[in-house]
């Protein structure tokens, strides 16, 4: 492979070539970057938008929706609050109530709220760890 073909992948994500000068890792971002508020996830101007959101689970339940069972989790910013449904699952490890996470989905406004079903997530860790 000669020197052009070399590093296509590194220019294609934006990176330097190592030794370049330039490879210092920036800080990383804080988990709440990019993050919409709550407050402004409400409304029928979001419905069906995919949205990042972080805060704090209040409350975690089991529940059953149409005949399968689910999850649901009360996510807080301080701005306002969100439903996180995980449909089939009963639990998930981690998921507790006073833990933070982020979380990406597609909002749904459902009876005026708005909810986040299946979402990705990443839990925060814990203030002692």
């Amino acid at each position: 492979m000669g020197a052009e073909g070399r590093g296509w992948l590194r220019r294609l994500l934006g990176r330097s070539e190592p030794g370049g000068g330039d490879d210092l890792t920036p800080d990383p971002e804080p988990p709440d970057a990019g993050c919409t508020r709550i407050r402004e996830c409400a409304g029928e101007a979001v419905d069906r938008r995919v949205v990042r959101v972080s805060g704090t689970l209040r409350t975690v339940t089991e529940r059953t929706v149409a005949g399968m069972p689910a999850l649901q989790a009360e996510l807080d910013d301080g701005t306002a609050f969100l439903d996180v449904v995980w449909l089939g699952r009963r639990a998930i490890a981690g998921v507790e109530p006073g833990r933070s996470l982020v979380a990406v989905g597609r909002i749904a406004v459902t009876q005026g709220r708005p909810v986040l079903f299946n979402p990705r997530y990443q839990l925060q860790p814990r203030e002692e760890e």
